[in-house]
């Protein structure tokens, strides 16, 4: 399976400001960065909904796979939107997430049965993106929302109190605060958990009872109307963990039992990774305020070297030691911003110059001994393909000694 995230046009969310989104924000959620598709999405199809969604299982495929570039037309008598606006006649829905749609479907049939949804893959290949899209399409919000880490607590997945109540009022409905994942039970939305693998297993088993018995109770209101406390129709878990996490907080077989698992892998075609560094670099940019200058064939080499070290083997076929950090599509749009950004605000000859060093900063980053098979890489495939003839590629060759 092959998926990663793209962007649509990068300056849709800019305000006048350079380097401002809209409303002040870095980075828009999904739910207001796309509110006209999803507003559209709901008119457009009239089909039948599972409880609590705000579009139907084809329209969230459609929002987050695209139309294919064809035009949806709406009907007349649908062109309200839900605050009162008018709506387009006719709209396009770009691709947001590059993958296999039968992926996508199975998701969202999984989140249709109300049945945890689990994303897993290596670091940078759009599982918290597809999360995000995920939710905002099926019930209007991505904000309910856990980060897990090793510090995250049961209170997390459950409630706290508000101790200054607790202490006047003592236990009662008021002086609860409940969880990102209470919330979305309450309301019947999606709960996303983040890295849900970075949680101590006795944190993550809490979800155990809530997929089962879809309620919380509370002990301390157990005389009371809000002793038990509900999910409502609609309400799901969708989590993410990483590959390279595995064995740091395994899941339990009772917890894994809870969720559909789907594995999200890197992108299989160059030419779309390719078109996604670049759509990505150009957004981060113009984010800063900065314009974009990288040529392609840089992109190009950059894209490439990313892809021959994170499978092992060279596009001719030429074998490579890998590094034991992850070569993700991620990395090389930083990558690929920062040149950009250089290029920008500190212009200093050619921007191809700076390539060995930021790989270097990209390899290094968990085994020393990553330089080293970088240096190998660029006596293997860089080295054989300047003795072809290719510029590109004896340019970066006689900048090899930049990476001593």
């Amino acid at each position: 399976m092959t998926a990663h995230a793209q962007t649509t046009d990068p300056t849709a969310d800019m305000a006048a400001r350079p380097g401002r989104g809209a409303d002040g924000w870095q980075v828009l959620p999904a739910e207001r960065r796309f509110a006209a598709e999803l507003a559209f999405l709901a008119a457009y199809d009239d089909g039948p909904r599972p409880p609590g969604w705000a579009l139907t299982p084809r329209a969230v495929v459609t929002f987050i796979q695209g139309s294919d570039g064809e035009p949806l037309c709406l009907a007349k008598e649908r062109r309200t939107g839900p605050d009162g606006g008018e709506l387009p006649a006719t709209l396009a829905i770009p691709a947001k997430f590059v993958g296999e749609r039968v992926l996508v479907e199975r998701c969202v049939v999984t989140l249709a049965g109300e049945r945890g949804l689990l994303l897993v893959g290596e670091p940078g290949t759009a599982k918290s993106m597809l999360s995000e899209l995920l939710a905002a399409a099926v019930c209007g919000t991505s904000a309910l929302t856990v980060q897990g880490t090793a510090g995250t607590t049961e209170d997390a997945f459950r409630y706290g109190w508000n101790y200054a109540l607790l202490l006047a009022q003592g236990p009662t409905r008021q002086a609860l605060v409940e969880s990102p994942v209470l919330t979305a039970m309450r309301t019947g939305r999606v709960a996303r958990i983040e890295e849900v693998t970075r949680c101590l297993p006795e944190v993550q088993d809490a979800l155990v009872s809530i997929l089962s018995d879809r309620r919380i109770n509370v002990p301390e209101l157990a005389d009371t109307d809000a002793g038990v406390l509900p999910a409502a129709p609609g309400f799901t878990v969708i989590a993410t963990a990483n590959l390279r996490d595995r064995g740091v907080s395994e899941m339990s077989a009772a917890l894994k039992r809870r969720f559909n698992f789907e594995t999200i892998g890197p992108i299989a075609d160059p030419v779309t990774e390719m078109e996604l560094v670049r759509r990505q670099a150009i957004a981060a940019v113009a984010r800063a305020g900065a314009a974009y200058a990288v040529d392609d064939s840089v992109l190009d080499a950059l894209v490439t070297v990313f892809r021959d070290l994170r499978s092992g083997r060279s596009a001719e076929g030429w074998d490579v030691e890998r590094p034991g950090t992850v070569m993700s599509t991620a990395e090389a749009v930083q990558v690929a911003a920062a040149l950009a950004l250089s290029s920008a605000y500190l212009p200093a000859g050619d921007v191809l110059d700076l390539l060995p060093g930021h790989l270097l900063g990209v390899v290094r980053k968990d085994d020393q001994a990553d330089h080293g098979r970088l240096v190998g890489y660029w006596d293997g495939p860089v080295r054989r393909r300047a003795e072809e003839g290719a510029p590109m590629w004896r340019r970066l060759w006689d900048l090899r000694e930049t990476l001593r």
